[in-house]
């Protein structure tokens, strides 16, 4: 696909903020109605490769982009954590973005062997076994950290309204922030997927090196069982969600010693975890 769109830059220190929402002319569903004009969030192609070997192409928003890599890597046990991660280069096309990640040794040969092992099941009736694995894998129990004080979470949807700058002007965005342990947002991270939102928010906190295990992480979106797998695998201590999780996402969180809570539009928070 790359190879059929314009290149317009290459660069590889680029983990800007995503661009201004582009404007698009619409007009509403009355023949006398003016052309009017809204800000919508912008969206990208994005194709990582590992040491020259191809793994994912996914939709994103197009800012932090070095953030969604550094997080998506470690999320998606590629890299075990950001010491394995060596460079970041990021080409440029006019709707379409190529991320060469060249990633440790030791990490790159599990992931070769991971999917040779992958092609060598599909064709013997094991490669349902294999996705199973995936979708529920092994993971470490965390050690326990102390629950957000009750004050931290009161009006904390007004809190993230604020924080989400490029979702007050063009909407259709998830968010996910982090929260000190004095409940003050330090960082937002926001993305057309609620999955690629949590992946650029972990990549920033370990670029930066903020302990996680410390304060508590918040997604907009519904609380899925993958999104507990990201917040184990990157030694989250707390995650916050606005939307209500589900039975098994509830088991996971409790089994791996993750705190979860959930923030109700009307009600007040939820503890599930530590049950």
């Amino acid at each position: 696909m790359l190879c059929k769109v314009q290149k317009i830059i290459d660069r590889s220190d680029t983990n800007a903020p995503a661009p201004t929402p582009l404007s698009v002319n619409f007009r509403e569903y009355d023949g006398g109605a003016a052309i009017a004009q809204a800000a919508l969030a912008s969206e990208i192609a994005l194709a990582i490769t590992y040491n020259g070997l191809s793994q994912a192409v996914m939709m994103v928003s197009p800012g932090n982009l070095e953030d969604f890599i550094r997080g998506f890597s470690v999320s998606n046990d590629i890299v075990q954590d950001q010491s394995e991660i060596y460079d970041i280069h990021l080409t440029h096309f006019d709707q379409a973005v190529q991320a060469d990640v060249q990633i440790c040794s030791r990490a790159f040969w599990a992931l070769k062997d991971h999917r040779r092992q992958m092609t060598g099941t599909s064709g013997c009736g094991l490669c349902g076994v294999e996705a199973l694995e995936q979708a529920l894998p092994q993971l470490q129990i965390l050690d326990p950290v102390r629950l957000p004080a009750a004050e931290h979470l009161i009006g904390i949807r007004d809190r993230i309204e604020q924080a989400q700058q490029m979702a007050r002007s063009s909407g259709a965005l998830h968010a996910a922030l982090y929260f000190d342990t004095q409940g003050e947002a330090l960082i937002c991270r926001e993305d057309i997927g609620r999955h690629n939102a949590l992946d650029k928010l972990i990549g920033a906190l370990q670029h930066v090196g903020i302990n996680s295990r410390r304060g508590f992480t918040v997604v907009t979106s519904r609380c899925s069982l993958e999104l507990i797998h990201k917040a184990v695998r990157a030694r989250l201590g707390t995650l916050v969600s606005l939307s209500a999780p589900t039975a098994l996402t509830v088991q996971w969180a409790i089994k791996h010693r993750l705190n979860l809570i959930h923030v109700p539009h009307r009600n007040a928070p939820r503890i599930y975890s530590p049950a």
